[in-house]
């Protein structure tokens, strides 16, 4: 993900600026380093997510295994990070954990809060669940 588009908004009134520079000016060194710039600034963004969500995914890998005591917690981990929002359904169905297990799973991820419900469950729909530290890493807030 390379979101430049975030930088020109921060800095709209120079963006439109070094536009109107070139058109005006002919001034492509000044446009050149602006946009570099905002390369720069969005890549050194993106690295700071990417060590968030590496530093998550190290802590959980270390406390789910030892909380849950299941042969089965690391498989539930990656499988959580591929998909972030996802039903209880899809979880049992497609972790290739034994259904029993994948249940116990996830209430223990629940009760150790690394996933919430977002939708409950009624009847035949399935409670849909959200992993939001990741959610929140990759939009570059703070995960507690």
């Amino acid at each position: 993900m390379f979101y430049i588009s975030a930088f020109f908004e921060a800095r709209r009134e120079e963006y439109y600026e070094r536009l109107l520079a070139v058109s005006r000016d002919h001034d492509w060194v000044g446009w050149s380093r602006f946009f570099l710039e905002g390369v720069r600034s969005q890549a050194e963004d993106n690295l700071a997510k990417v060590i968030q969500i590496q530093d998550l995914y190290q802590s959980l890998k270390l406390s789910i295994p030892e909380s849950t005591r299941s042969q089965y917690a690391v498989r539930a981990l990656e499988w959580i990070f591929s998909k972030p929002v996802f039903s209880s359904s899809d979880f049992i169905r497609g972790s290739g954990i034994p259904g029993a297990t994948a249940r116990r799973l996830l209430t223990a991820l629940k009760e150790q809060n690394v996933v919430t419900q977002l939708i409950p469950g009624s009847g035949r729909r399935a409670t849909v669940l959200v992993f939001r530290d990741l959610l929140w890493a990759t939009e570059g807030r703070t995960v507690v």
